[in-house]
Formats: C-alpha cells, structure tokens, sequence
C-alpha cells in the first residue's frame, strides 16, 4: 500500500508539473497573467520550489478558471527542516516572506489587472501569513540581533490585488506558541478572502503541542482539500 501510494504520488507531481510549466509559458508570453499564484511549499517538500500540495492547488484552480491565463510562482525559500537551529529557520523563513512581499509589490505595479493568489502549505503557510501581516514582525530580542531583513507591513494598495489567501495545515496558535513564535494572524486586508483548512486530526494544526507531524499533514495535496481550495480562490476571481 505504501509503495503504490508513493508511485501515485511521483505520478501526480510528474503530470502537475508538465502542466505548470505550460501554464507558465503561456502567462509569460502575455507578460502580464490573469492570475498570478504566489505558492510556499511546506517543508522539505516534493516538487520544489513549488511543492506537491502547490502544483496540486494550481491545477485545480487552472480548470477552475477556463480562459484565463495562470502563471504559477513557488517561493523559493528554503523550506529548511534544520529545526534544531531556530536561527537559521527564522532567517530562511524571513526570506521567504520577503520574496513574496517583493514579488507582490512587483505585479501590483506591472500588472495592476492581475489578481494574485497567495497560498501556502505547512511551513509554507506561515511564510505567507507574515507576508500579509497587518504588524511588523517581532521576534524574541535574541533572535531579532541575528537577523537580517525583517520584513514591513505592506501598504493597502498592495493588499487590493490580492484576490485570496490560501493556508492549508497551518501550524496551531499552540504550535507556534511551544516553537517561541508569534501566532498566525491574517492581515486585515487579507481576512476576507482567507481559506484556511485544516484535516481533523492533523497534529500541527489542530491544536496539539509541537512534535512531529503525523500521517494526515500530508494529505493535503491531490483530492478534495486542494480542490476546494481552488474553488474558492476562483470564485473570487471570475
């Protein structure tokens, strides 16, 4: 059972990718998408930079969307699993956020009939949470003086072209709280039209103190949770 569940896994990231990369063709010879998915894989996940559970959501929103152009960008953070070093998990993950916030404020002003989509798995999820965060980002004053590039709030104009916020497994306020980070709070701007999901029983998400992820945090690629997740980014789209 394990085998086959990991040959239909290769299959779906194979397939998903073929249909990314031509998505992206077609959006970069238009230069300005219709929509633009802004994707953060979880951690050490499959299919970089745009993880398995990302490719999974793009298509999804692809045939949610017949017509329309979708470009698809995986932030290319480094989705670290050196948890043992909070450090240097801060400061990939702020790069993280920075990328998106960059490439956010890039497309608003390039491509101001754009409508971005931001999303994120796992790890990946809170990446994007930060980037739409209504408050500067504060760390522990330990971390803070080891840090470089903490990332600012970004200005409602930007905030406008967002069309959805897609979260799935992120990590609990408990979660967040044991690791020493601030909880995940949605901007303002953002909450609205923020989907944000969570498998019962998934022990990063659902409350749980920290420890390992378990079998249900990675079922949220291909199947019915990355297809509602399209569902609803595309109705707020058309």
């Amino acid at each position: 059972m394990i085998k086959r569940f990991v040959v239909v896994m290769v299959c779906w990231a194979t397939v998903l990718t073929v249909g990314v990369v031509a998505g992206q063709g077609r959006a970069d010879a238009a230069r300005c998408p219709d929509v633009e998915v802004m994707f953060a894989r979880g951690t050490v996940e499959t299919a970089p930079p745009v993880g398995l559970t990302g490719l999974a959501f793009s298509d999804a929103l692809r045939r949610d969307l017949p017509g329309k152009s979708v470009s698809v960008w995986g932030v290319p953070y480094k989705a670290t699993a050196r948890f043992s070093d909070r450090r240097y998990v801060a400061q990939t993950a702020i790069d993280g956020i920075n990328m998106i916030q960059q490439r956010m404020t890039r497309i608003a002003a390039a491509c101001p009939h754009t409508s971005i989509v931001l999303g994120g798995y796992s790890q990946g999820a809170v990446v994007t949470t930060y980037a739409t965060s209504s408050t500067r980002l504060r760390l522990p004053e330990r971390y803070e003086r080891q840090l470089t590039g903490l990332p600012q709030v970004l200005p409602r104009s930007v905030a406008d072209h967002v069309a959805a916020v897609i979260l799935l497994g992120a990590p609990s306020d408990r979660w967040m709280r044991d690791v020493g980070t601030p909880p995940l709070r949605v901007g303002i701007p953002y909450r609205s039209k923020t989907y944000r999901y969570c498998i019962p029983g998934d022990t990063i998400c659902n409350g749980a103190g920290v420890g390992r992820p378990n079998a249900l945090h990675v079922l949220y690629g291909p199947g019915p949770v990355s297809d509602a997740a399209a569902h609803f980014a595309a109705q707020r789209i058309r």
